[in-house]
């Protein structure tokens, strides 16, 4: 049975990330796992040594002291991470999902969703997680990680989620660009969707080769499938065709250059999931 992997959080995004996940059950009938990961220092003390120069006796019922308040922390912390599952579940389950499962675990995130992804075939992830600064489009510090990290695809979601008519695929020729191709002609939540394929570059009749071939694969699925190409920076590029607001989702390749080329030039994948207003399905 198909099932997907819904990473939730007490952020403005969980409920695009629940609503994103019924939309893909009721077209490919998948299970929804919610997963609420907490951190292995969530609800801890900081370590710092409070005790001082007081005495020995004073410094110990000062350590039992904050062990009692670490303890309560957690328990705490663990409630509110039920609280959030059993929400994002109800809200599940009313837009009629019919099998719904829920996770809390403690640990790194990018750990925790490698070692459950094993049965599931697409993650979804909010764009922003609770720590980060919207005013100033800070990205979730954990988004990059699990995209790297996991072999399965990657939905982004953004703020608000609405059912997807239109799909644009960012299309190069590349490995992850034909996984994507493979992927979506093979799931049922493609079929019956508009889909364009844009490649940015040379009109030339190698990549228009490139891009019919990918669109047949498409079309033979009972998708319809239109090929565009324009010159250009593609970052650029891309982010103004979603921008003329016909778009709901875009389709594209995740980090296919290596994290210290990253941080001399940019990555074009960052700059898309932060500009975009649309969801984003990432293939590696």
């Amino acid at each position: 049975m198909l099932k997907t992997i819904a990473l939730i959080d007490g952020s403005l995004y969980a409920h695009s990330v629940c609503d994103a996940a019924a939309w893909v059950s009721a077209r490919n009938g998948a299970a929804v796992e919610l997963l609420h990961v907490l951190g292995r220092r969530e609800g801890a003390a900081d370590g710092a040594d409070l005790s001082g120069n007081i005495g020995l006796g004073a410094r110990t019922a000062l350590l039992e002291e904050l062990a009692e308040l670490d303890a309560r922390k957690a328990k705490l912390t663990q409630k509110r991470g039920r609280a959030l599952l059993d929400e994002a579940r109800s809200r599940l389950e009313e837009a009629g999902v019919g099998t719904v499962t829920t996770s809390l675990r403690y640990g790194d995130l990018a750990e925790t969703v490698q070692a459950l992804e094993v049965d599931a075939n697409l993650l979804i992830v909010g764009k922003r997680g609770e720590a980060a600064d919207f005013a100033k489009l800070h990205l979730g510090s954990n988004l990059e990680r699990v995209v790297r990290t996991t072999r399965r695809p990657v939905l982004v979601t953004s703020r608000a989620f609405k059912p997807v008519s239109k799909v644009l695929v960012a299309f190069d020729g590349g490995a992850s660009a034909l996984k994507a191709i493979e992927y979506m002609s093979g799931s049922k939540v493609f079929e019956g969707l508009e889909v364009e394929l844009l490649m940015v570059g040379d009109d030339s009749e190698a990549n228009r080769a490139q891009l019919e071939a990918a669109a047949q694969q498409l079309r033979a699925r009972a998708i319809a499938a239109s090929c565009a190409i324009r010159a250009g920076v593609a970052d650029k590029v891309i982010t103004e065709r979603v921008e003329q607001g016909d778009i709901d989702m875009l389709v594209m390749g995740a980090y296919g250059h290596s994290r210290i080329r990253t941080l001399i030039i940019g990555s074009t994948t960052t700059e898309m999931i932060r500009s975009c207003l649309v969801p984003i399905m990432l293939f590696r």
